[in-house]
């Protein structure tokens, strides 16, 4: 089956997200508890009636999303009587959302995932604490552009592509000098539109450095087996064929930029007829379809969402 399942990152999260799911369906009310479990502390209960800016903590972020990505997936698996490799033969995720596909693909342990975020999510706000730095949205720009745009804004400090998403969305990382420059400046250097996201740091930069050997550390003390579906990776858009070469990839993860068009563009390649985001927001769904020519579009995050991707899985 030509399908492609997509597992978001950071930046959609929201409160209640993944409640219909774990009030309907057994399986996943299993996957909120045993993440609880795993970090010895009650993250559903922020998710279901939290507030919003606790949620948004990137330490918080990013196991929040990453349940609800594996809760879908096991109602998924559990509905359709069958595993997420035997529906599709590629996945990729943006971000934390690689981490999630890992788990999917059955990786890493539910427990494990937890745990691996839980530390990445910690010294991402570490590394961002003892730093200044931020993060902008630049729409509607190619990327000679966005390379001008760099070239002058680096001489206030660094400044480097975090996310190239698509051809008219590219998310920039630096010091807060840098990147304030390109929001003051961003009409004169041929950008139709700016926005400052509004995060705590300078994240897929070198201002995260300090974060790699924590999770190196943290990645060499969990089980990894290979996935059983094509995982095209966020750093070199390939698909990694030993567990060294996944570690290696993870810890890169951190300071290297999240290459999602070239991701897309290869899934394209392989003559996919499905793309299914599994877990919270449209973002991924929606640069897929931009990009993706006469392929069928799914998110899931509810039980009418899931109910209709098994109609037509």
């Amino acid at each position: 089956m030509n399908n492609c399942f997509l597992f978001p990152g950071q930046g959609s999260q929201s409160i209640g997200m993944g409640l219909e799911l774990y009030n309907t369906f057994s399986e996943a009310k299993e996957v909120f508890q045993e993440v609880d479990e795993s970090l010895s502390r009650t993250l559903s209960k922020l998710i279901f009636h939290g507030e919003i800016d606790e949620l948004t903590q990137t330490q918080n972020a990013q196991p929040a999303i990453m349940a609800l990505s594996l809760a879908a997936t096991r109602v998924i698996e559990k509905q359709s009587g069958k595993k997420l490799y035997e529906l599709g033969n590629t996945c990729a995720g943006h971000s934390l959302g690689e981490y999630s596909a890992y788990a999917a693909a059955g990786s890493f342990t539910l427990a494990d995932t937890a745990l691996l975020l839980n530390v990445r999510g910690s010294e991402m706000a570490a590394a961002a604490a003892s730093s200044q730095g931020s993060m902008i949205a630049i729409l509607g720009a190619d990327l000679n552009v966005v390379d001008h745009a760099i070239s002058k804004a680096s001489e206030y400090g660094l400044c480097c592509i975090a996310n190239d998403n698509s051809a008219d969305q590219v998310v920039l990382s630096g010091s807060l000098p840098a990147i304030n420059y390109i929001e003051e400046n961003y009409k004169e250097l041929g950008i139709k539109r700016a926005i400052k996201l509004n995060v705590s740091g300078a994240f897929h930069s070198e201002m995260m450095s300090s974060a790699q050997d924590k999770m190196k550390h943290a990645l060499e003390s969990v089980t990894i087996t290979m996935p059983r579906i094509a995982l095209i990776s966020n750093t070199d858009v390939d698909v990694k064929r030993d567990v060294e070469s996944i570690k290696a990839s993870l810890v890169e993860q951190i300071v290297k930029p999240v290459r999602w068009r070239e991701t897309m563009m290869k899934i394209s390649e392989g003559n996919t007829t499905k793309v299914v985001e599994i877990g919270v927001g449209k973002v991924l769904g929606g640069i897929a379809k931009k990009m993706l020519n006469g392929v069928e579009i799914y998110g899931v995050s509810n039980p009418n969402e899931i109910e209709i991707l098994l109609q037509n899985i």
